[in-house]
């Protein structure tokens, strides 16, 4: 459907240029969503598939350990569209304290998106409501170091930014002046709330999830770091709104793969009205990540079995390799002191395992150096990686 614009244009000075900045009209949009039949099936089957995606549980035995790894790929993908090289093997490497030369200013953006997200969580579960002030905290931690820690962490922005181009004359988009900021965002906590006394306030979790994602990248609220939060939003909106018991569902990778089209429905909602097509993306987007994270999961219990069977088969001392092959599934990258801490066996007991679980083929040794040493669970981080090479 085409509303025409979806707000309206300010003259604002950026760079000592005169441009005309994009002010958002409020949430829900008017005339309301069309959930005709098709978009409501969709909506249907993208629902369907979340919840079978949070009873992911029943299919691990212990589902912290996807959840570890599972969050840590979604920092790299979403790290990686901002710009950065890193990978999940560079992450995990620099959260090891035995190896703290990993590449800097990459790997402790995608750090800093880990910490963000397990605060934002740790803070919905204490009950503290997803609000603008709970969205300046966490941004503060995503831009705690490296990259853009000196552009106002935690703080909405003062000054004009742009999005694209050289400068803001010949800027893809413009978001709104600095002054408009701190209402704007005041709106949108509202219509997550379903606190501005419109009827259409209560959409279901996901159509509001769809909604706020496109308004909050459109006001741009910081200097640096939109894109990562507006995609933790997402995360976060469906924990809040009883759709996800866990953080499971990451849209990172699709936006990755579909990268001009993403941005192209954007432009099209500002310019358009068209929400209804940027809503069929994001609902088949749901669909497809859903649907991945469960055959994920599902590809790790096939493969944590069939590595288990051929340990407990490899004769002598088997137990002692399983202990350790259980840490590795905690931590599929991990030094042999990290594994002596995590296990309780001593250091010869816990190098005489790993080496029996390298002569396997399921482990390999890292570093190549006699000390120190870095074991990867090279399976499991395969299935992981899928999708999260560099662009």
């Amino acid at each position: 459907m085409f509303r025409d614009v979806t707000g309206q244009y300010i003259s604002s000075i950026a760079g000592g240029e005169n441009v005309r900045a994009f002010a958002p009209n409020p949430l829900p949009p008017l005339p309301p969503l069309d959930l005709n039949g098709a978009r409501q099936a969709l909506l249907e089957r993208a629902t369907l598939a979340l919840g079978r995606l949070d009873s992911v549980g029943v299919l691990l035995p212990d589902p912290q350990l996807f959840l570890y790894a599972y969050v840590r790929r979604e920092a790299v993908l979403s790290s990686q569209i901002e710009g950065t090289q890193s990978s999940l093997s560079d992450l995990l490497l620099f959260e090891l304290d035995e190896l703290p030369g990993t590449p800097f200013d990459d790997v402790v953006e995608v750090s800093n998106y880990v910490a963000a997200l397990e605060h934002g969580m740790a803070r919905l579960r204490e009950g503290f409501p997803l609000c603008n002030r709970l969205l300046r905290e966490i941004h503060a931690r995503l831009m705690a170091r490296g990259r853009g820690s000196d552009k106002a962490p935690g703080e909405f922005r003062r000054s004009q930014n742009w999005i694209g181009g050289t400068r803001p004359g010949n800027a893809r988009f413009v978001p709104l002046p600095p002054p408009e900021v701190e209402p704007c965002m005041t709106a949108l906590e509202h219509f997550i709330h379903g606190s501005t006394g419109n009827p259409d306030d209560n959409l279901p979790v996901l159509l509001k999830a769809a909604l706020a994602h496109v308004q909050f990248e459109t006001i741009h609220p910081f200097l640096d770091g939109n894109g990562r939060l507006g995609r933790l939003l997402i995360a976060l909106l469906l924990h809040d709104g009883g759709a996800l018991t866990q953080p499971l569902l990451y849209l990172s990778l699709y936006f990755k793969q579909h990268r001009a089209h993403y941005y192209t429905l954007l432009d099209r909602v500002r310019t358009t009205g068209d929400w209804e097509a940027w809503v069929d993306f994001f609902l088949e987007g749901v669909e497809q990540t859903a649907q991945g994270a469960v055959q994920t999961a599902q590809r790790l219990v096939t493969l944590f079995q069939q590595d288990t069977q051929r340990t407990q088969a490899s004769g002598r001392a088997a137990a002692n390799a399983l202990r350790v092959l259980d840490g590795l599934r905690q931590r599929p990258l991990c030094s042999l002191r990290q594994l002596c801490h995590n296990t309780g066996m001593t250091f010869p007991t816990t190098t005489k395992a790993m080496l029996r679980l390298v002569d396997l083929g399921i482990v390999r040794e890292l570093t190549g150096q006699r000390r120190n040493r870095v074991f990867v669970y090279d399976a499991y981080l395969n299935i992981l990686n899928e999708g999260g090479e560099a662009l």
